[in-house]
């Protein structure tokens, strides 16, 4: 293995940097665990988090086990090539194992960490603030390192081959994702609503008071939503861009256009470290400086990117084209930044909603949805001048394609900062809600709160940032279709490519209404259970007697997984009737379809739901007479509202894109070589109906 990477001294370097990222990973981690922990009542609290979260994913990989055994053994019959269809289906493994493993690593030191920030802030802000990011970058060097590992290995052992089995490779991370993505986001979100709802609203106490049945929960939901589900979400956005961008760079210039894509990522392990290790807060005024130190940071990591792509473009390829490819993607990570954080941070849209909480929730709502509604408009337009960008450069389609994959690989390239600025968030948030829990008192109190401000931003740019990538990466892997099926386009005027655009274009909406329903279901649950130990143990409210917190835990994870096989059924059956139904073409309709609402539906969602939750923190900072006022309570509603839509339905529909779009590049080969459907077929195409429709059924009733 060493003889052939030093035959490469690319590929040696690019393995090299994967290992450093891991190791990175691994240094940063055990420099947060090194820190104070703090008294013994916030370490109970953390550890009562920790185990929540444990059990969660423990229970939650064992429901999904045999479905990924199931699919792995489906994978190996795609290809007639006994040694790709082994490789195909270990690749899968391979993914799935690394999204869940990122996960999982990084919801421990999450939970880890969480009682070390509340700590660090009983002596300084700056000092909180660096804790935190340290922790999330675990989790984002983590993600580089595997990310790159893995493409870099199969690309190794298969070389011609390769980008067959790396399909596979991003089908595993996607899928995982998936149920990651989702069973987190309603576990957070269905404590989150139950804790606030009769807390804040009812019983008018603060966000985690320890009277509060639900507040454990809510914690613990921050890291399987926040953390686990988030992290495989952004890995697999890491990898699936990649692999497009291997599958169509194989084919349309050889070798470099192998190379390149993956010499990028080694140079994003690199400019990650490098943000990760500036983040540095200095000033007095600390919410804003705390953001400029992670702005900066950022920056400084863009810039270094971007002159090392033209470094990377004339040694690998000799083509600048590739460099302003990959730096468009820098440039539309920067715009997506800007206009989710005017959308969600402190300006016109949110003090509007705040304005309008003087009149009640019915306003706050509405005003809301105006402001998600508009975001759309500018995110597609950013995201359709990239891709119109890419064919400028590059005149013939195919290789505009690469083009519009390299754009989501400049997106990316510093996904070790990414995904450390997304797990700042909810490190942020559980290390406040300790010390409330904990009743500690002091300068803590004031710090903690700033920290979570930031955290609440910082989590909506990063989504933002996922749901691009996801559309970008569509895009390249829809192109990777046509090519694959050997369709030069699609034709709309057709009736079956016009039924198979129609029904890609509800299966977002579809899939929204599971994700929110079992949200929705989940609450309901959990806040019958919060008011029966309200009006069944009164000492709760008096403080002499404490809430039976593991049963709302309990509670809540087995809602949660409960709900998770009719949104992942719809992924996976629904692109595989459309095309042995409808066939080939009509596929391609399919995924464009989906890709377009897909897109809107996401940046609605998130955009909306982040700006409400800004809002109620506006409030409660003291705006319109602050916590416990109608205009308070008001902005509460938008908020709960607001939670399943930017926590589970929009971020879920990130993997829900790349997972059909890979289903769809898995099963293409079959469905070109059916021309006519046989009894077996006809079997197959029943039963995936009827499961689809059991599940579905279950699901609403």
């Amino acid at each position: 293995m060493i003889g052939i990477f030093a035959a490469n001294p690319f590929l040696t370097a690019i393995l090299v940097s994967s290992l450093v990222g891991i190791v990175v990973a691994f240094w940063l981690a055990a420099s947060v665990l090194g820190r104070p922990e703090g008294e013994k009542e916030m370490r109970n609290i953390s550890q009562a988090i920790r185990t929540g979260a444990n059990a969660y994913l423990k229970r939650q990989f064992t429901t999904i086990a045999p479905i990924l055994a199931i699919l792995a053994a489906f994978l190996y019959f795609t290809s007639p090539n006994p040694i790709l269809a082994w490789g195909r289906a270990g690749a899968f493994l391979m993914g799935a194992f690394f999204s869940g493993l990122i996960g999982t690593v990084g919801m421990n030191l999450a939970t880890r960490a969480n009682v070390r920030v509340t700590e660090a802030a009983k002596s300084s802000f700056g000092s909180a603030l660096s804790l935190a990011f340290k922790a999330g970058a675990t989790t984002g060097m983590l993600t580089v390192g595997l990310g790159l590992l893995g493409a870099t290995l199969i690309y190794w052992i298969y070389r011609e081959s390769a980008t067959e089995v790396l399909v596979g490779f991003g089908f595993g991370g996607s899928l995982l994702a998936l149920f990651m993505r989702v069973g987190g986001g309603i576990y957070t979100k269905a404590a989150d609503v139950g804790a606030d709802l009769v807390g804040k609203i009812e019983k008018e106490i603060p966000e985690d008071d320890p009277r509060n049945a639900a507040v454990v929960a809510d914690q613990v939901g921050d890291n399987v939503g926040d953390c686990a589900g988030m992290a495989a979400d952004l890995f697999e956005s890491y990898e699936v861009t990649l692999v497009a961008a291997l599958i169509l760079g194989g084919v349309t210039f050889g070798l470099p256009g192998v190379l390149f894509p993956l010499a990028v990522r080694a140079l994003g392990v690199g400019t990650s470290i490098l943000g990760i290790l500036t983040v540095n807060a200095r000033g007095k005024t600390e919410i804003r400086e705390g953001m400029n130190a992670i702005i900066r940071s950022f920056a400084l990591s863009a810039v270094v990117s971007i002159i090392g792509f033209f470094v990377l473009a004339g040694a690998i390829a000799g083509d600048m084209r590739l460099a302003v490819a990959t730096t468009i993607g820098i440039v539309l990570s920067v715009a997506i930044f800007l206009l989710t954080e005017y959308t969600t941070g402190g300006h016109k849209p949110v003090k509007d909603i705040t304005k309008q909480s003087q009149t009640g929730p019915a306003t706050v709502i509405l005003s809301g949805l105006v402001s998600g509604f508009s975001s759309t408009v500018w995110a597609i337009l950013a995201i359709g001048a990239t891709i119109l960008a890419s064919f400028l450069l590059f005149p013939d389609p195919l290789t505009a394609a690469y083009g519009v994959a390299l754009a989501g690989m400049g997106m990316l390239t510093t996904t070790g900062l990414i995904v450390s600025m997304d797990s700042f968030g909810p490190i942020a948030d559980n290390a406040q809600g300790i010390a409330e829990l904990s009743g500690i008192k002091g300068k803590a109190l004031s710090v903690l709160p700033k920290l979570d401000s930031i955290g609440n931003t910082t989590k909506a740019t990063t989504k933002g940032f996922a749901i691009a990538s996801a559309v970008v990466a569509a895009v390249s892997l829809f192109e990777s279709y046509l090519s694959d099926a050997g369709l030069a386009g699609i034709n709309i005027a057709y009736p079956a490519v016009f039924v198979g655009f129609l029904i890609g274009g509800a299966v977002p909406f579809l899939f929204s209404s599971l994700t929110i329903k079992a949200v929705s279901d989940c609450a309901y649950a959990v806040i019958k259970e919060v008011r029966r130990q309200f009006k069944e143990m009164p000492g709760i409210m008096k403080g002499s007697e404490k809430p039976d917190y593991a049963r709302v835990v309990d509670l809540t994870t087995k809602s949660a997984l409960s709900a998770l096989a009719a949104p992942a059924l719809v992924a996976i059956i629904v692109p595989l009737l459309v095309g042995f139904l409808l066939k080939a073409e009509a596929l391609g309709g399919f995924l464009a379809g989906t890709i377009l609402t897909g897109q809107l539906l996401a940046v609605l969602m998130v955009n909306t739901g982040g700006a409400w939750d800004n809002a109620k923190k506006m409030i409660e900072d003291g705006l319109y007479g602050g916590k416990g006022t109608e205009p308070h309570k008001a902005t509460v509603v938008g908020d709960t509202v607001g939670d399943p839509l930017k926590d589970t339905a929009g971020p879920a529909i990130n993997p829900l894109l790349k997972v059909m779009n890979l289903v769809a590049l898995l099963a293409v080969p079959l469905m070109v070589a059916t021309q006519t459907l046989t009894l077996t077929h006809w079997i197959l195409i029943a039963a995936g109906s009827l499961i689809l429709i059991y599940s579905l059924t279950k699901s609403y009733h």
